[in-house]
């Protein structure tokens, strides 16, 4: 820009102030009150605004040589009011690093930097707008001025200055007269007094040790923001106090937290009956006494002696069985811990309603065909041929021996299973011959369904035997009388064993509606006698198993599929392979026997009353439908008597629930039983 267009600008704000001038009132009363501004400076010297203020504020300014500002723009789209100005103008001046200071009617322009040396007014209510100069001397109360210099110190400005004088505890402060009304705000938000304290909280029901113990634990913490813990907490185990120090606010919140934990116990005191619904108290007694006296005494000593407690306290559990109740003594530390172990033991188990299935089927096929003969000379010289099969039976040799004995042997008794057809001649003179033809064949078929079931609670053993005893001779002797008549007492042991089906459970009910059973099934049964056995035979089959279920599910537990086939044969040697001829000389025997057996398993969680009925009422149902279709099949041996029959099920019902007398309320079921 050439010096001859600046010199325009000049001229132009110099016209532009002097119509403002002659357009606003002429007495120097009335200037800045109805006079107004609008200044329009671009890139003007600092030295014209100080021209065209000194004019409206009828001030006089001294500029300092060091001030050499120039390029100031001032721009205001409204009328000003000549204070409004003065104030844009100070503004303008803290903007280019410039002070106004005033001394007596003079105001003096000068670099900030050598502000702070030129007296200016006291107090930043003598000022004459926020941005002027101002001193302000601050006399702290509480808090130490040396200690407050270097956190104030960054909020004043680098041509500020702040300074503390210690043995008077003042702060000095130069600075703006906004920046000095900020600075005393904070300090007196900083100088307050110290409202540390120490109260005493006497407590009527908890321990103070117990809770000193928490809330130290709570007020230790480290704090988010960093800050250090002002609150202290002790306890004094002779009066039960609490004795609580630091500031008035950290006090307030632990006298609150101490009241909520100073409350008593539901049931008053050290000693509670606790009143149990499905555990059985005497078993729980002996189990929580042995854990708790246990931890009480492993850490009574180092716990009484951190928290001021008591190493001679005592713990007690007891059951009455008549009211399955259990009697605790114990602080209250320790009582509100075994009163939550109670709580989640007492509950109500689930039961399990387990069905299993045991299906037999049997086959069982004979056939046998032989021939026994016996030829003999007439003379005693003659010779005898005879054939004779051991396996296949009594034949002609072991009947003509009984013929021929004592007559104690009854031959009859000889004659096997199936048809025996025999030939013969028996004389004196000529050839005598006997033959016996034994012919058999058998099938049976055994189908064996047994469904037993049983209901038993989770964890709990339950036992399923249904079955009969049968005596088994396991010795035998003969007891000769004495005297000379010689009795004879013959004498037999015998022992009775279980023959039956026996079914051992325990069910355990996992997360999910999954069940852990232990099982232990056993079927046994008396078979057919088989040759050669002294006594009689029974048929075993035992699974012992553990198993995983869900609810509802059919599992196979085992079984048996097996396939017996026997074939022998007896004959003599090269006659008995001649066609046809040959059978007369050989004796044959086929026995097949085919069994399957399979075990089967069915669970159902009962967790609810309402699940136990249906169960119930199902097999009720089922067992009414059979009694009540079997009725009128059976011989009338007695005529006009029904047979017996289980009562219905509403009719159980109905005496299960009696109903009161007409005359009298109904009497209430909580009356006289204790609260559980």
């Amino acid at each position: 820009m050439t010096i001859t267009a600046r010199i325009r600008e000049r001229l132009f704000a110099l016209c532009l102030l002097g119509a403002l001038l002659l357009a606003s009132h002429a007495s120097a009363q009335d200037v800045g009150q109805d006079m107004t501004i609008t200044p329009n400076f671009k890139e003007a010297d600092i030295r014209e605004i100080v021209e065209a203020v000194s004019q409206v504020t009828r001030e006089n300014y001294i500029i300092d040589p060091r001030v050499n500002a120039q390029n100031v723009t001032m721009l205001s789209s409204t009328p000003m009011s000549p204070a409004a100005f003065y104030e844009a103008f100070l503004s303008i001046l803290e903007v280019h690093q410039l002070a106004a200071v005033r001394s007596g009617d003079v105001i003096k322009i000068i670099p900030n930097a050598a502000a702070r040396q030129y007296g200016g007014a006291i107090g930043a209510r003598g000022a004459a707008g926020y941005d002027d100069i101002v001193t302000q001397v601050i006399q702290l109360q509480n808090v130490g001025a040396t200690a407050l210099v270097p956190i104030l110190r960054p909020l004043v400005p680098q041509w500020g200055h702040l300074v503390a004088h210690q043995g008077s505890n003042i702060l000095i402060l130069s600075d703006r007269a906004g920046n000095v009304s900020r600075m005393m705000s904070i300090i007196r938000r900083i100088d307050q007094s110290s409202d540390d304290d120490v109260e005493v909280v006497p407590l009527q029901h908890a321990s103070a040790a117990e809770v000193v113990r928490v809330l130290t634990a709570l007020v230790q913490a480290p704090r988010a923001d960093g800050a250090p813990v002002t609150t202290s907490l002790v306890a004094d185990a002779r009066t039960n106090s609490v004795l609580i120090g630091g500031d008035k606010n950290g006090r307030l919140k632990l006298r609150t937290l101490v009241a909520h934990l100073d409350t008593p116990l539901e049931e008053g005191g050290d000693t509670q009956v606790r009143y149990l619904r499905y555990a059985d108290a005497e078993e729980l007694a002996g189990k929580l006494q042995q854990q708790y006296a246990g931890a009480a005494a492993g850490g009574a000593a180092g716990a009484a002696g951190a928290a001021g407690g008591n190493p001679n306290e005592q713990i007690s559990v007891w059951a009455d069985t008549q009211t399955n109740a259990l009697i605790v003594d114990a602080p209250p530390k320790i009582m509100r811990s075994l009163m939550t172990v109670v709580d989640k033991l007492d509950i109500r188990r689930a039961q399990v309603l387990v069905e299993a299935i045991v299906v037999e089927v049997t086959l069982d096929k004979t056939a046998e065909l032989g021939v026994t003969w016996a030829v003999e000379g007439s003379g005693t010289d003659a010779p005898i041929a005879t054939t004779n099969f051991p396996t296949f039976g009594s034949g002609v040799v072991q009947l003509a021996g009984a013929l021929e004995g004592d007559g104690t042997t009854d031959p009859t008794g000889l004659i096997g299973e199936g048809v025996s057809l025999g030939v013969g001649r028996i004389s004196d003179s000529g050839v005598s011959f006997a033959a016996v033809l034994r012919a058999l064949q058998g099938d049976a078929d055994t189908n064996i369904l047994s469904t037993p079931s049983v209901v038993t609670t989770d964890n709990e053993e339950a036992t399923l035997n249904v079955g009969q005893e049968v005596p088994f001779v396991t010795g035998s002797f003969t007891n000769t009388g004495g005297g000379g008549g010689g009795t004879v007492n013959p004498f037999q042991t015998v022992n009775r064993e279980q023959v039956g089906l026996e079914l051992i459970i325990t069910p355990q009910i996992n997360e999910g509606n999954s069940l852990l059973l232990d099982i232990k099934q056993e079927i046994s049964g008396i078979a057919q006698s088989s040759q050669g056995a002294v006594d009689l035979i029974t048929n075993e089959r035992t699974i012992e198993t553990t198993v995983i279920v869900d609810d509802g599910q059919v599992l196979v537990l085992g079984g048996l599929i097996q396939d017996n086939l026997r074939e022998s044969e007896q004959r003599v040697p090269v006659l008995g392979s001649i066609p046809l001829l040959g059978n007369l000389f050989r004796a044959r025997r086929t026995e097949f026997v085919k069994t399957n057996l399979l075990v089967f398993i069915r669970t159902k969680i009962l967790r609810d009353a309402e699940s136990i009925a249906i169960e119930t009422e199902s097999k009720y149902r089922f067992a009414e439908d059979l009694i009540e279709g079997q009725r009128g099949t059976g011989v009338p041996l007695m005529p006009g008597q029904e047979r017996p029959g289980i009562p219905t099920l509403e009719e159980l019902r109905d005496k299960a629930l009696p109903t009161p007398p007409s005359d009298q309320a109904s009497p209430d079921p909580d009356e006289g039983t204790p609260e559980r």
